[in-house]
């Protein structure tokens, strides 16, 4: 079960963080966000960051509340 939580988390964390870029970029081009290394690299990792912590904190929490 702690996998079915922590791949939920994943997907949720994903989630989240998309509407964070969507947030972020909402001024720049596509031309701009694909062909600056930066803005790829920078913005890309952030997301899997979010992704990251959302897997993490939902197993944290299912951890917490059931004792698994």
């Amino acid at each position: 079960m702690v996998y079915v939580v922590g791949i939920i988390g994943f997907f949720i964390g994903f989630f989240a963080g998309q509407l964070l870029l969507l947030k972020l970029l909402k001024g720049r081009s596509n031309e701009e966000v694909l062909s600056d290394p930066y803005i790829k690299w920078t913005y890309g990792i952030l997301n899997w960051i979010f992704a990251g912590m959302g897997a993490y904190s939902f197993v944290f929490l299912y951890q917490y509340y059931f004792g698994a």
